[in-house]
């Protein structure tokens, strides 16, 4: 089973294609399903689909370790040529995330309570975002569990697999919507009721497709399943994660509200501007998790060449991405912030942060790709380590150069954190080529 074959070009952007494809229908989909509540001509129902997404997404976001961590096990079994353990470890991603799913169901009541004390709304947005809630919340469970499909999938290289996954769910998720909401006239719900369906056939496809897992009894090998040393080592990797997650959403949060302070234009333009770094992350995701997986079969294997030509290829292509990014966003950033905003006070402030975009790919590159390679390398401990550095450089920079450059401190304290990720985390890798070498 172990996966020998020369790590090359070809085989990166194999990889890397349909994962950066698939994240373009990503805002597609959001788009939908905003302008479909918006033909019914109120602005209540357009403010529920989107403050309800919100809330669902920032807590399912909160099991998106088991993506990631899933990943590097599942491809250090495949290096290791332990076809066992790899079943065993698409079973208990399986069992995490219909646990978790479960529980978010059960608690949905007072974590709805909680996400809207947190996030006002009006009375009727409040009402109709409940009802939207409600219903989608019961597709908690196949959603987490996608994502442990996803990571197992994605660990045998099987990413075409999963932009099919993607567009059959979207393009379902599209299609009932035109038809529940503006054919059926079901409103909010339709668009709750159309996401539901389309997220337990996504899971669904994506069972059938790990469909051979299940024809050999290594997946059911509940001794091997629930062997206490392998289950305690996917807790930590998963523990790791989520800290560095959510210290990496501490910041991001704290970002906002800083830039709150300098008010309600500077605040838009900010947002605005945090697309370009979404449009970085769905361009460079695809080849981080090739690192993901090339690194975490070559450390699986222990062959210290094929992790460093893993981690080079794949930071190369990475690296013509961000260079493509920041030239266009140096270029065509200005026409880019007319689309998304369009009040001019707004334009002109977000034109005036501008340069901040076309330096952010460039030095964010190295985190990126280096969040990749830790992660295939399941060296968690020092992802976890890393960010809680990088938070601490950033709370600091912010704390002395937003009183002398305002806005322009926030975003200079901002791109600091990634330079202070980058340096940590690369001071960390020889670390793995040593690993590599050593006996399993």
């Amino acid at each position: 089973m172990a996966d020998a074959r020369s790590i090359t070009h070809k085989r990166v952007l194999a990889i890397a294609l349909p994962v950066v494809a698939a994240n373009i229908t990503v805002p597609i989909l959001g788009a939908v399903d905003t302008g479909v509540v918006g033909q019914l001509g109120e602005a209540a129902p357009i403010g529920a689909v989107g403050i309800g997404a919100i809330v669902l997404t920032a807590i399912y976001w909160i099991f998106g370790f088991l993506r990631m961590g899933t990943v590097g096990l599942a491809s250090q079994a495949i290096g290791a040529d332990n076809r066992p353990e790899l079943a065993a470890i698409f079973t208990r991603a399986l069992m995490i995330a219909f646990a978790g799913g479960v529980l978010l169901i059960v608690a949905q009541v007072p974590l709805f309570a909680l996400a809207f004390q947190l996030a006002p709304a009006s009375a009727e947005v409040e009402a109709l975002a409940r009802d939207y809630m409600s219903i989608r919340v019961w597709s908690a469970p196949a959603i987490i569990a996608s994502y442990g499909v996803s990571g197992w999938l994605i660990a045998q290289e099987r990413t075409r697999a999963v932009l099919v996954i993607q567009l059959v769910m979207n393009g379902m998720n599209i299609l009932l919507d035109l038809a529940f909401v503006l054919g059926f006239g079901w409103g909010v719900q339709g668009v709750a009721f159309a996401t539901f369906l389309s997220e337990w056939t996504g899971l669904a496809l994506g069972l059938w497709f790990c469909r051979a897992a299940f024809r050999v009894p290594d997946w059911r090998d509940w001794e091997r399943v629930f062997d206490r040393v392998k289950l305690t080592r996917m807790a930590k990797v998963n523990t790791d994660i989520l800290l560095r997650s959510l210290m990496l959403e501490v910041m991001i949060v704290s970002f906002m509200f800083w830039g709150a302070d300098f008010g309600d234009v500077t605040l838009a333009a900010n947002q605005v501007l945090l697309q370009f770094l979404h449009i970085t992350s769905y361009g460079l995701d695809g080849f981080a998790f090739g690192a993901e997986t090339l690194v975490g079969q070559a450390l699986g294997a222990r062959n210290r060449s094929r992790l460093r030509r893993a981690a080079i290829l794949t930071s190369l292509w990475g690296g013509v991405i961000v260079a493509v990014l920041a030239l266009a966003f140096a270029l065509g950033g200005g026409a880019i912030i007319d689309v998304m905003a369009k009040d001019p006070a707004v334009q002109m402030a977000a034109r005036d942060y501008l340069p901040w975009m076309v330096f952010a790919p460039l030095i964010g590159l190295a985190p990126w790709m280096l969040d990749g390679i830790f992660i295939g390398a399941t060296r968690t401990h020092d992802m976890r380590n890393m960010m809680f550095l990088s938070l601490i450089v950033y709370l600091v920079a912010a704390w002395a150069l937003t009183p002398i450059w305002g806005n322009h401190g926030l975003w200079a304290a901002y791109i600091i954190s990634y330079l202070a990720r980058g340096v940590s985390l690369g001071t960390r890798y020889p670390a793995l080529e040593r690993e590599a070498d050593a006996a399993p």
